[in-house]
This record gives structure tokens, sequence and C-alpha cells, in this order.
């Protein structure tokens, strides 16, 4: 392959103006605080790649699903049973990916 052909790594900033988020009334993932105070992996915040999932001082767990990719991995990596719950975005919302 030559050089000339390879494609360059494309900027976080440019990949997201390529992304639109249609902000639905309600939040389609539930992050359960009582059930995270416990929670010594807080695996939730590491592994989701959009950061949404924030530590509070009381030992519990934000959840800013506004920008949320619907990737599932939050809900993959919580080995806490309950903590979560998941489920789409009502129709017509949550992220829409366009070709730039």
């Amino acid at each position: 392959m030559s050089r000339s052909s390879e494609s360059s790594p494309v900027a976080f900033e440019d990949r997201m103006a390529t992304t639109e988020f249609r902000i639905a009334s309600e939040p389609h993932i539930s992050v359960h605080g009582d059930s995270c105070r416990g929670c010594t992996t807080r695996a939730c915040v590491t592994a989701c790649p959009a950061k949404l999932f924030v530590p509070t001082s009381d030992g519990g767990i934000l959840f800013n699903y506004e920008q949320c990719f619907e990737c599932g991995t939050c809900y993959l990596v919580c080995n806490t049973e309950g903590a979560i719950t998941w489920a789409y975005p009502e129709g017509g919302a949550g992220v829409v990916y366009r070709r730039s």
C-alpha cells in the first residue's frame, strides 16, 4: 500500500462533529446510586467511551445520558446486579451517526 493511499487517524473532535444527539425527555439508562455505593471497581466510570459516568462524593454514581453512544458498555461491565438499567431511547431519540 502506498503512503498516499493510507488513511490518517481522525481526531476525536472531528469524529464528534459527525455525531448528532437527539435528547430524549427521559433517560434510557438509570443508575441506582444505592447499589453503586459498595462498588470497588467503578468499571462504568472507566469503560464508558463518552466519559458520562461521574463518581459522587457520597459514593454513588451520576450518569449524564445526553451524549450517550448507546454502546451498552456500562451495562456489560457493571458487576453489581441491578445497579444499571439500560434500554434503547424511545423512537426518534438517541445518537445519530452521520458521514462527513
